[in-house]
């Protein structure tokens, strides 16, 4: 059986792994449906469909995907995910130039822009539109309730997802945590980056419990939210 956690009976957090680092699959057993959390580069989607089998789910389970934002290591099976389940595509109407590869980088972040370039050439990628545009706050009826919270600085549209009934932020790119190492995204990864501190700030005042970065070596909500702090 894959790994997993359970804040409650019934509903499940799927860490789904590739090369790259993690998306993350929200089960939703008493409705049986689920939702995802981003879509990966590459590994990932053999993974994802043996989760499903498990599950006893096919690709239409998905009721949704939600994006943290649209850099590829997030939006790389978006296409692909999108066309076998259905499922509306939900982001920050700001990031969709990142998910098309359109977006005008300016700066050190001119290198995170070259290095997606390459990566849309190496995996023959196509943007797809958002379905629903997404803002801050915004309450989303998935797996027990999520709320948008909007945390710029590592893309404009940057967002994470806060679930309240298990006290649990999904962070996106806000930080990465490993083993010997929590840091925030490189600076040449940021596309406004005096936006960052502000997000930070906005995440110590909600003051999760548990926080779920899509980078980190083992999933421990309670362990990445102390690497937080620490990092804060």
């Amino acid at each position: 059986m894959s790994n997993y956690i359970e804040p409650e009976a019934g509903f499940r957090i799927y860490p789904i792994r590739g090369y790259h680092g993690f998306f993350h699959l929200l089960f939703d057993a008493k409705h049986r449906e689920a939702v995802l959390i981003d879509t990966g580069l590459v590994g990932e989607m053999p993974r994802l469909k043996r989760v499903l089998q498990e599950l006893e789910l096919d690709w239409p389970n998905i009721r949704a995907i939600l994006l943290t934002h649209g850099h590829l290591d997030h939006t790389g099976n978006l296409s692909r995910l999108k066309e076998l389940t259905g499922a509306p595509v939900l982001a920050h109407p700001l990031d969709q130039p990142h998910i098309d590869g359109t977006f005008p980088y300016r700066g050190p972040s001119r290198l995170c822009g070259w290095m997606e370039g390459v990566g849309r050439s190496l995996f023959v990628y196509q943007g797809i539109p958002i379905d629903q545009p997404i803002m801050p706050d915004d309450d989303l009826p998935f797996w027990g309730g999520l709320r948008v919270l909007h945390l710029p600085g590592h893309t404009e549209g940057h967002c994470g997802f806060y679930s309240e009934r298990f006290n649990i932020l999904f962070s996106g790119d806000l930080f990465a945590s490993y083993w010997f190492s929590t840091h925030l995204p490189p600076v040449f990864l940021n596309s406004c980056p005096d936006q960052m501190a502000s997000s930070l700030e906005r995440v110590g005042a909600l003051s999760p419990r548990f926080m779920i970065p899509n980078h980190y070596d083992r999933l421990d909500g309670e362990r990445l939210r102390r690497a937080f702090d620490t990092l804060v």
